[in-house]
């Protein structure tokens, strides 16, 4: 990078950092560490919920998922908004009403300790594991700009955020994640102006739609049912939905952003905004991967766009190295000619056009059939690198087409975009480690100042164990992907015990509690031997729960139970 570029990024990033310390300072009880008071207003709230969700690996590895897989990933989210709607009429108000600050204290009160403790132990591991994927997907940046250890980044990376995360707590994260979106939103959407502007001569964004959609890349919809697919209207609208549910109805680092509002109105409001917002925000992120593709069909792409890992193949296997590159320089130059045909043809219906098309597709499947050839070669190297190269696509077009003092800008979105979401992690592993395990296990109750040491204590520990955990995310390959399915492997339980406790009064602790346990085995079970997509595992686990335990009504005698 250049000058002008460091000099954006360092002084974006240490802006952030002392308006974080600054916003937060003179913390005195875990009212204000934790849940700041309860004074946030409904945008405030938006925003944190959205920063939360949308980490650095929603900006980078959304592009380059929607570059190789097309843009049906953002079926995913079609569920969302009628999670928000049952969320709002069910969570909220008994949240609010408890005044709690984690979400599986209303578990203590409505079943016994050990379903707390269980339902929370299942999220902070969790939680823990996707947190240390977040810290890992800004660290490819420094690793590949820099050629800097990635062991190295991880720690640089996961340790200025602890700054602010460790000293303002919950008020601190608020306001900065309403900073941070800003910029956030503002460069996204330049970028994608650019990406339309540095098109070749005379190729506008209908031009590049028209490719986009001519390789399949703006497949949004797909009505196919499969149980193994990923991605479609189904898994996203009936797994999708038990996800959100999940995530935003149990997981603290959502119930951590908004039971921070003024009041019950302003945490609906907040939520159900998400829910509007968020499709049409992951669309247009997906939408620039697939214009992505458009661009680089017109001009020249790389033949692997993890440019260190490509490096290593060469050096240790030049010969295999060179004959790829012999066929790639030939298909690429096919590619390029086709696309620019079809371009010349498509507002003529010639009969060509047809036949044109056909060549295209043929010659993009040898194409990624040669990507999937390198691929293969670099992973049987040895080289200590992710599986793909999905997570660089964007990043390569960053660095090789913006101009100066954008991608210094560009590079200080993905970790702004990464310290919203790590920030507000960090802050509910805490709460929840805190309140949840240690004070439950501890006789004398701490005064507010010890209690406020202990949080700081627990955010920093947290902190520590995320950077440890992104040492071994580089084999995880998309990490959008990861993280969901990380995810999915232990929400779908967990919604299920407050679906019990919401809706089957009978069901007592010991039951739901045995229940739980049975359907987390039930879940990993399946999915280790890929049996479904994993968003079905939401449903599956959520499901679980609730059968067993009505079948552990048929060997267990209900006690009166607390609403």
């Amino acid at each position: 990078m250049s000058t002008i570029d460091w000099t954006v990024l360092i002084c974006t990033l240490v802006a952030v950092v002392v308006y974080g310390v600054f916003i937060g300072r003179g913390q005195k009880s875990n009212e204000s560490y934790l849940k700041a008071d309860n004074k946030m207003p409904w945008y405030i709230v938006l925003i944190g919920i959205m920063a939360t969700q949308a980490s650095a690996i929603t900006f980078l590895s959304a592009p380059g998922q929607a570059y190789t897989d097309g843009m049906r990933f953002v079926q995913y989210y079609f569920g969302l908004p009628l999670a928000m709607i049952v969320i709002c009429i069910t969570f909220i108000p008994i949240f609010q009403r408890l005044n709690v600050y984690t979400a599986y204290e209303y578990l203590e009160n409505r079943f016994d300790k050990k379903t707390r403790v269980l339902t929370s132990l299942l999220f902070l591991f969790s939680r823990g594991l996707s947190t240390g994927i977040s810290i890992y997907a800004p660290s490819i940046i420094l690793s590949s700009v820099l050629n800097w250890d990635i062991y190295l980044t991880n720690v640089l990376t996961g340790g200025i955020l602890l700054i602010y995360t460790y000293i303002g707590g919950a008020k601190a994260i608020a306001h900065t994640q309403k900073l941070q979106f800003l910029i956030i939103l503002g460069t996204m959407a330049f970028a994608g102006y650019l990406l339309i502007q540095n098109m070749p001569n005379g190729i506008g964004f209908k031009d590049a739609l028209y490719l986009a959609g001519k390789s399949g890349k703006l497949n949004v919809i797909t009505t196919e049912f499969d149980w193994k697919d990923k991605y479609n209207i189904w898994s996203g609208l009936i797994g999708g939905f038990f996800l959100a549910l999940s995530y935003f109805g149990t997981d603290q680092s959502q119930v951590g952003r908004y039971i921070t509002a003024k009041d019950n109105t302003n945490a609906k409001m907040g939520l159900l905004l998400n829910g509007l917002v968020k499709i049409p925000m992951q669309f247009a992120i997906l939408l620039i991967g697939a214009l992505l593709f458009a661009f680089f069909s017109l001009k020249p792409a790389p033949i692997y766009f993890n440019e260190r890992s490509y490096q290593h193949l060469k050096e240790t296997k030049p010969e295999q190295a060179a004959v790829f590159e012999k066929e790639h320089q030939n298909l690429q130059t096919k590619f390029n000619l086709e696309s620019k045909e079809i371009l010349k043809l498509k507002e003529t219906q010639s009969p060509q056009l047809k036949e044109r098309i056909k060549d295209f597709k043929n010659t993009q499947t040898e194409v990624k059939e040669l990507h999937g050839r390198v691929e293969e070669a670099i992973n049987q190297s040895n080289y200590n690198a992710e599986k793909t190269d999905t997570n660089y696509i964007f990043l390569y077009f960053v660095k090789n087409t913006l101009p100066v003092g954008m991608i210094g800008l560009l590079f200080a979105v993905i970790f702004l975009a990464s310290w919203g979401s790590i920030s507000a992690a960090l802050n509910s592993l805490a709460a929840c480690s805190l309140k949840d395990v240690h004070l439950i296990f501890k006789k004398e109750i701490p005064d507010d100042a010890t209690e406020l040491k202990y949080s700081r204590l627990h955010t920093l520990a947290w902190g520590v164990f995320s950077i440890g955990v992104a040492m071994f995310a580089t084999q995880m390959g998309s990490l959008i992907e990861a993280v969901n399915v990380l995810g999915s492997l232990f929400y779908g339980p967990i919604l299920g015990i407050f679906l019990v406790a919401f809706y089957y009064k009978k069901v007592e602790g010991a039951n739901v509690f045995i229940s739980a346990i049975l359907s987390e085995i039930t879940v990993i079970a399946v999915y280790q031997f890929d049996i479904v997509s994993f968003l079905w595992l939401n449903v599956i686990g959520a499901a679980a729960v609730i059968i067993f335990s009505a079948i552990g009504l048929l060997f267990y005698k209900p006690k009166i139970v607390n609403s």
